[in-house]
């Protein structure tokens, strides 16, 4: 066994000199971030050969996690060289992987599971853990965690959330995790990539509101149980590890579930996010763990999901303002491209405007966020915005392009059905 881990040691440290000395890295200007990634890879990524077992296991070692506040001014729109390196790799990761995987994911209901793989490959759950477990957190990161959302929305919005749903899980129990939560799954996290974990937040009832909640928490000696029906879960079926509110004492709780044989998962597929596979989750009475303790805020929790969701749009309200773009100069009409006509022009600058718009709400809730500010008022605000306006411009996309726009020749339809989830779920992801 020693020999064999030598072995893929060896393999490893010789991949890792090759793309050291690749000169793309430099031209890309991608080397101190992929350096970065494949430390922190070699150091999770050798442990073992073979898929660990995916148990939780309390680890008595682990001090309860909570990254400080990020001490900068507020509302500060300049981003770190760190911040803006992270942008240029999303934007790669999102046109090279997402995008040509997009059309067909989508088509198939299904999340291409070679996704998971190019996930571990970017180091993307390694943004979420603290540098205590082996990942790069150092201080709360929910800016950049939310320009992660946005660049990597620029590819696929529907694959994005799937791709997010662990990296949300891990951000929402470094944020809020009780010390025994965090000893027990961040280790787990760390570890183990083949583990994946999702949000059950969503309930199916006319105008669902998070704080009045159908699934209900029991509390018998201080081990709780959840029995009720959630809806549009991401990935839920194959899914190892929830956070589900439920509502505990008369007040919304957060909860962490893992799957077991209590609960049952069917297939519902939506309008949009199909690549991402939602069903309905029911719980009969499904052994549960609360997720904080004193210091949980469940406003706080929504509005850093909501702002990722918004985040999402606005990376692919930029996907279809490109699209559009090279549309309405390829296509000619009367002898001349269409962008020459001012109606089609003006639909396209408005789409400019609505997106810097939507963008200088979130960054500002984000930066208050961040900061350990209130924030709620300005998330509420970005939420009310980009769910308004997200639609819009998915519904111009798909006038600029005309006939073709309703076709699935071109991919303005699909982020016209997935844009409308901006203001339809509630959290169900976390900065």
């Amino acid at each position: 066994m020693t020999n064999m881990v030598n072995k893929a040691q060896g393999f490893g440290l010789s991949l890792i000199t090759k793309i050291a000395g690749s000169e793309v890295l430099d031209q890309l200007k991608l080397r101190k971030f992929i350096e970065k990634s494949l430390y922190q890879g070699s150091k999770i990524g050798f442990k073992t050969l073979s898929k660990t077992q995916k148990v939780f296991k309390a680890d008595s070692h682990v001090s309860k996690q909570r990254l400080p506040n990020q001490h900068k001014a507020l509302f500060d729109l300049n981003l770190t060289e760190e911040q803006q390196m992270t942008c240029d790799v999303m934007d790669h990761f999102a046109s090279e992987v997402l995008y040509p995987l997009a059309a067909q994911a989508d088509q198939d209901e299904k999340f291409p599971l070679a996704l998971w793989q190019h996930a571990t490959d970017l180091g993307l759950n390694y943004y979420a853990l603290p540098e205590a477990l082996g990942g790069v957190a150092t201080e709360k990161n929910i800016l950049s965690n939310i320009l992660i959302a946005e660049h990597l929305a620029k590819g696929d919005f529907s694959l994005t959330a799937g791709l997010l749903s662990t990296f949300s899980v891990i951000n929402a129990i470094t944020q809020w995790g009780s010390e025994k939560i965090q000893s027990t799954y961040l280790p787990g996290f760390a570890n183990d990539a083949d583990i994946h974990a999702t949000f059950a937040i969503q309930e199916a009832t006319a105008a669902f509101n998070p704080f009045k909640l159908k699934t209900k928490a029991n509390s018998i000696d201080g081990k709780y149980t959840l029995h009720g029906e959630k809806t549009l879960v991401l990935l839920g079926e194959t899914a190892d590890l929830f956070l589900v509110n439920a509502e505990l004492n008369g007040s919304p709780e957060v909860f962490i579930v893992k799957r077991d044989s209590s609960m049952t998962a069917k297939k519902s597929p939506a309008m949009g996010l199909k690549a991402t596979e939602t069903v309905t989750l029911q719980l009969n009475h499904s052994p549960a763990e609360l997720l904080g303790d004193d210091d949980f805020n469940y406003f706080a929790f929504l509005d850093l999901g909501n702002l990722m969701w918004c985040a999402m749009a606005v990376g692919t309200c930029e996907a279809v303002k490109a699209y559009c773009i090279q549309y309405a100069n390829q296509r000619t009409a009367f002898g001349e491209p269409i962008s020459h006509r001012q109606s089609v022009a003006f639909m396209i600058a408005d789409m400019s405007i609505e997106i810097d718009a939507m963008r200088m709400l979130i960054l500002n809730a984000a930066s208050l966020a961040e900061a350990g500010q209130p924030f709620h008022r300005e998330a509420y605000l970005a939420r009310l915005l980009c769910a308004e306006k997200s639609m819009k411009i998915g519904t111009d996309g798909v006038q600029i392009l005309g006939g073709h726009g309703f076709t699935k020749e071109h991919p303005v339809e699909r982020w016209y059905r997935d844009l409308r989830a901006t203001a339809i779920l509630h959290s169900g992801l976390h900065a």
